[in-house]
């Protein structure tokens, strides 16, 4: 299940494509709500029990009873979602039997062919090694044509002795059934192909060679719940979501088997994933230049005018200070500490002021400090930012192809991106680094695989 994000941020900020930068690993979920429609698990059983079920080719066992019998499969099984987790089957079968009439050792021998459906009821559940295990009962069953064997004048009916027989295979049918579901019905090759997608790590940038890495810890799933029409179960993986800048990252060893799932309760059909992006100060010092540098503004009624001379933007523990040298009317050096959030409304990253100094040889009176306090700070918190609206929208785009994809035959995956937005800014000596929340929704569909 590939993820691609396309970092737009990288198209800002100017990384090195010789020198590799590795983002912090940050723990996350995808949950996976799963789907697999009664007609599939109906066509998958009919596809693993074909032909001769079962045959009896002598007339001496069973007591000596002069009987031979070749049961096979005579259309179509049916399936019907009943209550509890329960499937009920119907097997329609074609028997063909001979039967010898006679004494001390001389029979006479006539065969004759009849049909019946055979009813089971079979509980359904998910092993934790990704087989479906279904424990089978039988439900009776329904002639559709009962046995006679003619012998000119004399009719002889076979259904009490076909019965007594019909019943034991039954019976034993159950194992049969169990077996082959568990057989066939085995979703670890496929699983594991999915698993190991997540080992080679993705390119998201081209041009500023930026990978993705997805390492997946453990799964989990729900109970399985049978519906009118479908089975269905949610699997959640844990994993670690890492972002690279430069060289390509060292995939992750493929595994011989995925690890087995540990149940779990109330898996939200909603997920949230975690990922990062970086922004250095050298960058977000250039973008406050940009918007700032030579810039003019008036204060105090207009009386005051003042010039933006320089700016820059670095770290101070956990605070980011913007340093603004002006002249003018203030002649002198502002520092404004703060801290960063993200502005939804405008769709950038945005910074409010937790407090403020001025270093000036000119002495003012407090209400000219004052209103030159609350004119500065106010156009940094309205005008500076750091635009994310195209990182959005592009990889909400991304997102969403990704999720919409058959990646293996019979795996259909269908999703959504509901909201991706900044909700942590991790404060360093030379980088921002951006913890993006990514809330989305996924759906598997089984349906068209081939065992």
């Amino acid at each position: 299940m590939r993820l691609s994000l396309l970092f737009i941020f990288l198209s800002i900020f100017g990384f090195s494509q010789t020198e590799t930068y590795q983002f912090p690993k940050i723990p996350s979920s995808i949950s996976v709500p799963i789907s697999l429609p009664i007609s599939e698990i109906q066509r998958l059983t009919n596809q693993s029990i074909t032909g001769t079920l079962y045959e009896d080719q002598s007339y001496e066992n069973n007591d000596n009873d002069q009987l031979k019998t070749k049961v096979e499969k005579d259309g179509e099984i049916v399936m019907k979602a009943l209550t509890n987790n329960r499937l009920l089957f119907s097997v329609p079968l074609k028997i063909w039997a001979e039967k010898g009439i006679g004494t001390l050792g001389l029979y006479s021998y006539q065969e004759t062919q009849f049909r019946v459906v055979m009813n089971f009821i079979s509980s359904v559940e998910f092993l934790q090694n990704w087989q479906v295990k279904t424990t089978t009962s039988t439900a009776g069953f329904v002639w559709k044509e009962k046995p006679v064997l003619d012998f000119g004048k004399i009719k002889f009916p076979l259904a009490n002795v076909i019965e007594k027989i019909l019943v034991k295979q039954q019976k034993d049918f159950t194992t049969v059934i169990d077996a082959q579901i568990q057989q066939k019905m085995n979703l670890q090759p496929y699983i594991l192909k999915v698993w190991n997608n997540f080992s080679e790590p993705m390119k998201i940038s081209d041009e500023y060679n930026t990978w993705l890495k997805i390492t997946p810890q453990t799964v989990k799933m729900s109970p399985l719940e049978i519906y009118l029409d479908k089975m269905k179960t949610t699997v959640s993986i844990d994993l670690f979501s890492e972002t690279f800048v430069g060289t390509k990252p060292s995939k992750n060893p493929l595994v011989n088997a995925v690890p087995y799932f540990t149940p779990a309760q109330n898996l939200g059909k909603e997920f949230l994933l975690k990922t990062t992006t970086n922004i250095p100060f050298s960058e977000a010092t250039a973008i406050a230049q940009k918007q700032f540098q030579g810039k003019e503004f008036s204060f105090n009624e207009g009386k005051s005018k003042i010039k933006v001379e320089d700016i820059k933007v670095y770290a101070e523990n956990e605070n980011v200070v913007i340093e603004i040298q002006t002249s003018g009317k203030v002649n002198g050096i502002s520092y404004i500490k703060g801290k960063l959030i993200y502005d939804a409304q405008k769709h950038k990253i945005g910074f409010t002021k937790s407090d403020f100094k001025l270093k000036t040889k000119n002495i003012f009176h407090k209400a000219i400090t004052s209103l030159f306090e609350g004119k500065i700070v106010k156009m940094i918190e309205q005008d500076y930012g750091i635009p994310f609206l195209d990182l959005e929208n592009a990889s909400k785009k991304s997102i969403e192809e990704s999720f919409n994809k058959e990646y293996q035959k019979g795996f259909k995956l269908s999703g959504k991106v509901m909201d991706f937005k900044p909700t942590e800014f991790l404060i360093s000596e030379d980088h921002i680094t951006t913890v993006v929340d990514i809330y989305a929704k996924v759906e598997l569909k089984i349906e068209g695989m081939s065992f």
